[in-house]
């Protein structure tokens, strides 16, 4: 398998073949506003950074920190350090992931378990650092006669091992500390998304913060490296495409999601997301 050198081509890979493809960056490609994706993503930071917003959690990132992000959480890489910021991007089709695992072994466990006490991070240490990258250079570097069996099965072991490490940080008590983030700031993410199917507007949010306006933007922007506008458009995006795919109707989902009329919901959905909500509905329920 070839490692990609840009994100989004690997993303575009993984769609096309329903399968999984890696991506290692060394260099910062054009920042994405907060968005979402159809499949999964597994965050490996090499080089370190500042931080990720995933959803309304914040978190910092160092050097092996591996993050597990799925198809419906909005997410944001903001305040990078350095010009030089290397990381390796795996993306996962879901279904294949599904048909690699087994009655017993959930292998979409680390992307699909969300709880108060389960975040996204994992931090890993210089043993299973190696021990990671050693699972990627055997599917990277792969050939001649069977390499798509020995691929596989690297992957799988690659998936073994990382879901096994999510299991045990979910019971540990550190991962809330992975969390970090201003304080109002952090007020303000929760009360949004406490609120999210009302109409939530910067005026509401003054009026309840008891800030003004301009402090409110102005701060939140800083902590998060997105608008408010833009962080609850892509919130509301990514609970409507987990709605769609437990069956929701579509006239259903945009009123659960705060979208104030459906004209908008329709334009916001399908330019996020690349089809209709109605075509999405009937996609992800096959």
């Amino acid at each position: 398998m070839n490692e990609f050198t840009s994100c989004k081509a690997a993303i575009a890979e993984c769609n096309e073949k329903q399968r999984f493809a890696i991506a290692h960056l060394y260099n910062e490609e054009k920042t994405m506003n907060m968005h979402i994706h159809d499949c999964y993503e597994i965050y490996y930071s090499i080089s370190g950074g500042k931080q990720f917003l995933i959803d309304n959690k914040f978190y910092a990132i160092q050097p092996g920190s591996l993050f597990f992000i799925n198809q419906y959480e909005s997410h944001y890489l903001s305040q990078i350090d350095q010009m030089v910021h290397e990381r390796i991007v795996i993306s996962i089709h879901p279904e294949f992931l599904k048909k690699l695992s087994s009655d017993s072994t959930d292998l979409g466990y680390c992307f699909t378990h969300r709880s108060p006490e389960a975040g996204h991070r994992v931090d890993l240490n210089d043993e299973q650092q190696k021990r990671f990258l050693y699972f990627l250079h055997k599917i990277t570097g792969t050939s001649g006669y069977g390499s798509d069996l020995t691929e596989q099965a690297a992957f799988t072991e690659l998936m073994i091992m990382l879901n096994t490490l999510f299991y045990q940080n979910c019971r540990s008590e550190v991962t809330i500390s992975n969390y970090q983030y201003n304080h109002q700031v952090g007020k303000i993410l929760e009360y949004i998304n406490q609120n999210i199917d009302q109409n939530v507007t910067i005026e509401r949010l003054s009026r309840e913060f008891y800030l003004s306006e301009s402090y409110i933007c102005r701060i939140f922007k800083a902590e998060t490296g997105t608008t408010i506008n833009k962080y609850l458009t892509a919130r509301r995006i990514s609970i409507a495409k987990s709605l769609l795919a437990t069956g929701n109707s579509v006239s259903e989902v945009y009123e659960k999601c705060g979208f104030n009329d459906y004209s908008n919901f329709l334009k916001s959905f399908t330019k996020a997301v690349g089809i209709s909500p109605k075509k999405y509905g009937k996609y992800s329920a096959t």
